[in-house]
């Protein structure tokens, strides 16, 4: 028993024990490929933006000031439509260009004087963006830039009312962005809005 003591506390008695129990560990571990997991990270957001109260509340406020404004509700600009043909490693993707749009066309415009915290929600959205530059689409891109297309032909064919519905579903687009974009989705993005 004392020599097998003392074997093991030897230098090549490591060797072997690493070349026999380790390597083959390691070998069959699923380790991430090159570039995926940068690919990965680049496309995902801390919880933590997403659950400061401060923010959601705003948010949320300001999306019911303007749902109670909206006059359409047969249709939905933020839902589900927006990711068909998408794959969901390029959900995040595609939602940080409806809030690229929605930042810049809706939000900044004329409409930020009628509502409240429309400044403050546009620079949260603004830098939620600014996080994901990084973020890269992978595959062909005809399907999302349709999805994105329809959302912009519908808002533009309600008019004056397209912006108020835009900044009446910024729950919706919180909720999806939040449900797309970290890692633990809260079940929010799929929420029926009355």
């Amino acid at each position: 028993m004392a020599s097998l003591h003392t074997w093991s506390k030897s230098f090549p008695g490591w060797v072997f024990f690493c070349c026999c129990c380790c390597l083959p560990l390691l070998l069959t571990s699923s380790l991430p490929l090159k570039g995926a997991s940068t690919a990965y990270h680049a496309c995902r957001l801390r919880k933590i933006n997403f659950q400061q109260p401060y923010i959601r509340n705003r948010t949320y406020t300001l999306a019911k000031t303007a749902s109670a404004s909206d006059k359409d509700t047969d249709n939905r600009l933020i839902g589900q439509q927006l990711f068909v043909n998408i794959r969901e490693n390029n959900r995040c993707y595609l939602m940080k260009r409806v809030v690229e749009f929605i930042v810049k066309d809706v939000l900044l415009t004329e409409v930020k004087n009628q509502y409240p915290y429309v400044e403050e929600v546009a620079q949260f959205l603004a830098s939620l963006t600014s996080e994901l530059s990084s973020c890269k689409f992978s595959g062909k891109k005809e399907h999302m830039e349709k999805n994105l297309e329809q959302m912009k032909n519908k808002m533009e064919q309600l008019g004056e009312n397209g912006k108020t519905k835009a900044i009446g579903e910024l729950d919706l687009l919180f909720d999806y962005m939040e449900n797309t974009c970290t890692d633990a989705p809260r079940k929010g993005g799929n929420k029926k809005k009355n």
